[in-house]
C-alpha cells in the first residue's frame, strides 16, 4: 500500500530546467524580503504548461513553498493555451471575487529575458493531486472514491454559480457565439497540427459544425464562468479526506489557463470527455482515474450536475463530443511538437494513439446517441 501524502516533486526533466540565478534576481528586485530559493523541482503531471515547486527561505525562517508556471518548451506557436499573463489575471480576478478554492497569486513576469518566456508564481496549496498513474496505488476505498467524484461534480456546480457580472469575471470572455468560435477554432488548430490521416477527426469536425446549438433558442443555458479543464488532476484534495479522516475534500482548483465565460455545458462536456469508465479504451484510462471502483459513471455525473445546477442537459451529447474532439486536438498539438523535434519528452511519442482513441469514442457515441 502506498501512503497518501502531499505531492513533493524531486527532479526536473532535462531541457526544462529554470535559470535559477536570473529568477532569484528577478524575485529580489520585485518582491523584496521574499528570500532565497533553496530548492527547485518539477511537478510530473500534465502535458501542457510546466509547473515547478520553489522552496524559499528568508532570514533563517522555515522554507515557504511556491509554485511557478511557464509555457512548455517550443510552444510559442500555440499561444492561446499558454498565456501566463492571462492565467495570472484569472487567479487575481477570482481572488478579488472571493472564490476560495484557488492558490493565492503572487507575481507575474512578462519580461521574457528572465526565463525566456512569461511566467507567474502563486502560493502552494498543501494537499494531494490524484493522478492516473499514482492513485491506483493509494488503495482509496470505493466509498471514499464515490464521495470524491461527487465532490468534483458539486464543485463544478459551485463554480458555475459564480455571478460573473457582479464579480467582474465577465471580462474574461465573450459568451455570444462562444460555441461556434470554439468549434471553428479547434477545427483550424487540428488542421494546423495534423500529422496523420485520422478520418474520425474529420467526421467529428463536420458533425460539430452541422449540429451547432442555437444559443438564442428558448431555455438555452445562460453563460457562466468556465474552467474548461475540470478533472481530478487539476484539483488539490485534502490529504485527510482520502483516508476518511476528513470530509473537507477540495482545497483548490488548478490550471486556469483556458478559463473563460460561455455555455456551461462546454465545461460539463469537457469533464465527461476525461471521465473514463471501466470498459473504455485503455488510452483513456491513462490520463484519468475515474475508472476506479466507486467513481460516478458519466451518466451519474451528468444527472448530479443537472440536479445541482438546475440546468437543461438534454443536448449534452453534443458537448461531450466536442470535449473529446478538443482533447484530441490538444493531444495532436503536443504530438506535432514532438514530431517536429521541438520537445524530446518520451511521453509524447505514442500520443497519436490518443487522438485516434478519443475521436473513435466520439463517433461511437454519436452512433449510439449516448455519453
Amino acid at each position: 500500500m502506498t501512503s497518501i501524502k502531499q505531492d513533493t516533486p524531486t527532479t526536473t526533466r532535462p531541457g526544462e530546467e529554470l535559470n535559477i540565478p536570473a529568477l532569484q534576481t528577478y524575485l529580489h528586485d520585485h518582491i523584496p524580503g521574499l528570500g532565497t530559493i533553496t530548492r527547485v523541482a518539477q511537478f510530473p503531471g500534465g502535458y501542457s504548461n510546466l509547473t515547478y515547486l520553489l522552496s524559499v527561505e528568508a532570514g533563517g525562517s522555515a522554507a515557504h513553498d511556491y509554485v511557478l508556471r511557464r509555457p512548455p518548451v517550443g510552444a510559442k506557436e500555440i499561444k492561446g493555451g499558454h498565456d501566463m499573463i492571462r492565467e495570472f489575471k484569472v487567479l487575481s480576478l477570482l481572488s478579488v471575487a472571493g472564490y476560495p478554492k484557488i492558490p493565492a497569486p503572487v507575481v507575474c513576469c512578462e519580461d521574457e529575458s528572465v526565463l525566456g518566456c512569461p511566467f507567474y508564481i502563486m502560493a502552494r496549496v498543501p494537499g494531494v493531486i490524484l493522478r492516473a498513474n499514482t492513485a491506483p496505488n493509494m488503495t482509496i476505498s470505493a466509498d471514499i472514491m464515490r464521495r470524491l467524484s461527487e465532490s468534483l461534480v458539486d464543485n463544478l456546480v459551485e463554480l458555475h454559480a459564480l455571478d460573473s457580472q457582479q464579480t467582474g469575471l465577465s471580462q474574461l470572455g465573450k459568451p455570444e457565439g462562444y460555441v461556434k468560435r470554439q468549434v471553428e477554432g479547434w477545427s483550424k488548430r487540428y488542421l494546423a497540427a495534423q500529422t496523420d490521416d485520422v478520418p474520425a477527426m474529420t467526421d467529428l469536425a463536420r458533425y460539430l459544425t452541422d449540429a451547432l446549438p442555437d444559443e438564442n433558442a428558448p431555455g438555452h443555458n445562460a453563460p457562466t464562468l468556465l474552467h474548461n479543464d475540470f478533472k481530478y488532476d487539476n484539483v488539490v484534495f485534502d490529504v485527510d479526506a482520502l483516508t476518511g479522516a476528513s470530509t473537507a475534500d477540495v482545497r483548490a482548483v488548478l490550471d486556469w489557463e483556458m478559463c473563460t465565460v460561455g455555455d456551461p455545458l462546454m465545461d460539463v462536456g469537457t469533464s465527461l470527455s476525461y471521465w473514463a469508465e471501466a470498459g473504455d479504451d485503455p488510452f483513456r484510462k491513462t490520463f484519468n482515474l475515474t475508472h476506479l471502483p466507486g467513481n460516478l459513471t458519466r451518466l451519474e455525473f451528468a444527472r448530479r450536475y443537472a440536479e445541482g445546477s438546475g440546468r437543461d442537459i438534454s443536448n449534452l451529447l453534443y458537448y461531450y463530443v466536442f470535449g473529446l474532439f478538443k482533447n484530441a486536438v490538444v493531444i495532436q498539438q503536443i504530438y506535432g511538437r514532438y514530431k517536429k523535434g521541438l520537445t524530446n519528452d518520451p511521453r509524447f511519442a505514442g500520443l497519436l494513439a490518443g487522438v485516434q482513441a478519443l475521436s473513435r469514442e466520439g463517433v461511437k457515441s454519436l452512433e449510439a446517441n449516448r455519453y
